[in-house]
């Protein structure tokens, strides 16, 4: 895999360029998670910084001259790092790469990691956003969820958070056991009065490999919505965002004009991103060619072949253009705005055909308006079908 940029206009750039840095560590395992999260007693920090800033090296000489817009620190529970630790790798990126002059620099945190003196030296080094895991305003809830705060915990770590930084989002998790319609409108009117300018509000799913899978498949898990009930829940989360002014610009992403992450924003908009830290994954297009990049997921597994080889990558994948095409379609009708038709052809070579459109669009799940192929809110309540009808 080389890298020469130099072309004019490349596909990925209507999406932009950003990195994404994986720290797999967490105080505990949420039952729910199928994320590459890790507990451990004891963390080398200074060896992952220097595994990190070997990695942003390496990727930095496969892209030279691109312009950065954006750094997302994800896991795991990036609040365990230490500042200094996120101090260096920013300033190695900003020596790497010329960055846009505001760029988005996020770091995800757990309330039970937060306080007031790490935020103001994780401000200082450069991030301006973060992303907080609360999932639950209801403290039996939080429990059942194998969180570790509380909801006062959750409400004064937030309240650090919007005082430290200009951008503060939070995740709430609905469809949980036993929850009600009546319950889920007062918690989202409740976290409706906490927001600042974007919620994340994820439906609980039940995914194989996590100790929720076990349970559910053992007959253990009790109290899972109903398809009529969970269909309730998300329009009740779509009619009470948009009456706050956080209406969805992505299925499961609420926000204030202007507010929308930017990051997540390049995966939906296919753009290009690196990924960093152990199963991370990334789109880079070098020479013309858009490979899949990913990263061996053991943390031990990872540290060692990047200190051992210099470089934290398995062996690419170079993506065909139906691949890309194929992307770009998944990812592109998670958002409101929709994609690009032209583009999509451009990039899989052949057009989608009227005869699949037509009748999603004569089922008012899809609309077309000029160039533009995106979902109703009908369409996006029911997205994997509408995907499996397209695709």
């Amino acid at each position: 895999m080389t890298g020469n940029v130099g072309a004019p206009v490349e596909d990925w750039q209507q999406g932009g360029f950003g990195l994404y840095i994986h720290w797999p560590f967490c105080q505990s395992k949420c039952p729910y998670c199928d994320f590459n999260s890790h507990v451990a007693a004891t963390i080398d920090q200074a060896r992952w910084k220097r595994a990190y800033l070997t990695e942003i090296d390496r990727i930095g000489a496969l892209t030279q001259d691109r312009v950065l817009n954006t750094v997302f620190f994800g896991g795991g529970t990036p609040s365990l790092m230490d500042p200094d630790v996120v101090a260096a790798v920013l300033d190695r990126v900003r020596a790497t790469w010329p960055m846009v002059n505001d760029p988005e620099i996020t770091l995800e945190a757990n309330p039970g990691s937060v306080e007031a003196g790490r935020f103001r030296a994780f401000r200082g080094a450069g991030v301006n956003r973060v992303s907080m895991g609360v999932q639950a305003l209801n403290d039996a809830d939080l429990r059942s969820l194998g969180r570790l705060h509380s909801v006062a915990e959750a409400r004064a770590a937030f309240d650090v958070a919007r005082t430290t930084f200009d951008r503060v989002s939070f995740d709430l998790i609905y469809g949980r056991q036993d929850q009600t319609a009546t319950d889920w409108t007062a918690e989202l009117r409740r976290a409706l009065t906490m927001a600042v300018d974007h919620l994340s509000l994820y439906q609980l799913t039940i995914e194989p490999g996590t100790a929720f899978g076990d349970r559910f498949a053992k007959g253990g898990l009790r109290g899972l919505p109903s398809e009529d009930l969970a269909a309730d829940l998300y329009e009740i989360t779509q009619d009470l965002c948009g009456q706050a002014g956080l209406p969805a610009y992505e299925v499961s992403n609420h926000a204030t004009a202007g507010s929308e992450s930017r990051h997540n924003l390049i995966y939906w908009r296919a753009g290009d991103y690196a990924g960093i830290g152990p199963g991370a994954h990334g789109r880079l297009t070098l020479d013309g060619t858009r490979w899949a990049t990913e990263c061996p997921k053991p943390p031990g597994a990872w540290l060692n072949v990047v200190e051992r080889t210099g470089s934290g990558d398995l062996v690419p994948t170079a993506l065909t253009g139906e691949d890309r095409g194929h992307e770009y379609l998944l990812m592109g009708l998670r958002l409101t705005e929709g994609l690009s038709l032209s583009r999509l052809s451009c990039m899989s070579g052949k057009a989608l055909p009227s005869e699949k459109l037509h009748p999603l669009t004569e089922l008012g799940l899809i609309q077309v308006d000029g160039d533009a192929l995106r979902t109703t809110p009908a369409g996006r309540m029911v997205l994997n079908g509408v995907l499996r009808a397209l695709v």
